[in-house]
């Protein structure tokens, strides 16, 4: 059964972290395609760790979208 959830990947420092928004998993990698094969198997582990009942749902449409907000004065 395959299953779609949506990822994020910001770079920090050397390293790029990827990030499951729904799951709330996160792993990292020293490049973008590392990043996503990390994450990739960090979700796969995390979801086995469910039964089929139990099993997370994908919270549907994520919309990402840049914030721009006022700091200070």
């Amino acid at each position: 059964m395959s299953r779609r959830f949506t990822a994020v990947i910001n770079k920090e420092g050397k390293w790029y972290v990827a990030h499951c928004v729904e799951l709330g998993v996160v792993s990292q990698g020293k490049s973008i395609e590392e990043a996503q094969a990390n994450l990739k198997e960090a979700v796969e582990l995390y979801l086995e760790s469910f039964g089929d009942e139990d099993m997370p749902e994908s919270s549907g449409e994520v919309l990402l979208y840049p914030l721009e907000v006022t700091v200070g004065d």
